[in-house]
């Protein structure tokens, strides 16, 4: 299953839902949204500096991934960055692929 890694900024709003809840319920909140998209949660951590918040989900695939970003960003807390991860095997894989690329001019 691909593997997405979302980081998110909270909005003051954002802050505030977490003061008064907590960063556990915002993990259960983000396992359940994962899980009804078909996905799992392999991991959520808070930060310090420009980003709030680092997860990795297991998703079936960009649609699942698109909407949990777009839901995310809709909400008003924040925003959310969705960044597609690429193991070692499968970039093991991509350099075996046909090389049939030509540079500009050749």
């Amino acid at each position: 299953m691909p593997k997405y890694l979302f980081v998110a900024r909270y909005s003051s709003e954002g802050v505030k839902g977490v003061l008064a809840k907590g960063g556990t319920a915002r993990r259960s909140a983000l396992e359940q949204a994962v899980a009804g998209l078909g996905g799992s949660l392999e991991s959520f951590y808070f930060a310090f500096g420009d980003d709030d918040a680092y997860v990795v989900a297991d998703l079936p695939d960009a649609v699942a991934a698109s909407a949990l970003s777009l839901q995310a960003g809709a909400s008003g807390i924040g925003s959310v960055r969705t960044v597609v991860l690429v193991s070692p095997e499968e970039i093991d894989q991509a350099a075996q692929a046909p090389k049939s690329y030509r540079p500009p001019g050749s």
